[in-house]
């Protein structure tokens, strides 16, 4: 028989190599709950087991070559619920659900017609379908295997999202009539590489983490200029965007003609979402 605190306070030392000492304990006890089906309390208990699965043992030493619980796991919590994840996408942050949570709650309208550019796992979109009343929710993006994946999350969280491959970058918004456009777009610049954790660099998507340092708003540029003819008058356009860059979105989308043009904080008190209002075309 093993006894857990010991494995726990075995398997957080070996994880304190690659992470702070609060991210390895929630990393280990969120592989005793997916792998052992013991939680803190059963920890705190100080529980037996009577075998540790190879399982286990494997995810372990994935996590220490650096690779993300969630695509260990292959899912991740967003906003309520479980997404499924692999490497073709980003995996979901903290920072995207307080962008869902502002859409939802600055917008309590029904029917709203809603698009989401550079979908991932869908998980924006189909947040967005099962949280607000008879919306119409679009997702778009330039990935076979995002949308796939998209898909698959959409059937098995019962959403009724519309997906489509779409290069924004070279190709014009299909829909016209929008309440609203949101994006989570590529924006941490090449020269920031090198403060990101290395579970995010060796793993992610480059595609969608990298926008080149000479035009860092490259892809808010198209998409707040294309959304100008997909949205209603009255629309709204909501953004994720890198901390460093909040003043700078903001110029360029009123540039563009958005009015009430706001950079806001997350929970963290980083600039982190752009929302401003489309008037019309002239």
């Amino acid at each position: 028989m093993i006894r857990i605190r010991e494995l726990f306070k075995d398997y957080q030392q070996q994880l304190m190599a690659l992470y702070p000492a609060e991210e390895a304990e929630s990393l280990v006890i969120w592989l005793f709950e997916e792998f052992l089906g013991k939680k803190r309390m059963d920890i705190i208990k100080d529980d037996e087991v009577e075998f540790l699965p190879e399982s286990l043992v494997s995810a372990l030493e994935q996590l220490l070559s650096g690779r993300p619980i969630q695509y260990i796991l292959g899912t991740a919590p967003f906003y309520g619920r479980e997404f499924e994840v692999s490497p073709a996408v980003l995996i979901p942050r903290n920072e995207t659900e307080e962008l869902v949570h502002l859409i939802i709650k600055e917008n309590p309208q029904k029917g709203l017609r809603i698009l989401d550019i550079g979908t991932g796992s869908g998980c924006i979109p189909i947040s967005l379908a099962l949280e607000m009343q008879d919306a119409e929710v679009y997702g778009v993006d330039i990935s076979d295997e995002a949308l796939e994946m998209a898909e698959r999350n959409n059937l098995v969280l019962h959403a009724c999202v519309k997906f489509q491959k779409l290069d924004i970058l070279t190709e014009e918004i299909p829909w016209t009539g929008l309440d609203i456009v949101v994006s989570n777009p590529p924006y941490v610049r090449y020269s920031e590489k090198e403060m990101m954790h290395r579970n995010v660099l060796e793993h992610e998507p480059h595609l969608a983490l990298f926008v080149f340092d000479e035009d860092p708003l490259l892809f808010y540029r198209e998409i707040a200029h294309k959304a100008r003819r997909a949205l209603k008058p009255g629309g709204k356009l909501y953004f994720e965007i890198n901390e460093a860059l909040g003043v700078d979105t903001k110029k360029l989308m009123e540039g563009l003609g958005y009015s009430q043009v706001r950079v806001l904080k997350d929970l963290n008190d980083r600039d982190r979402m752009v929302v401003g209002v489309f008037k019309g075309l002239k």
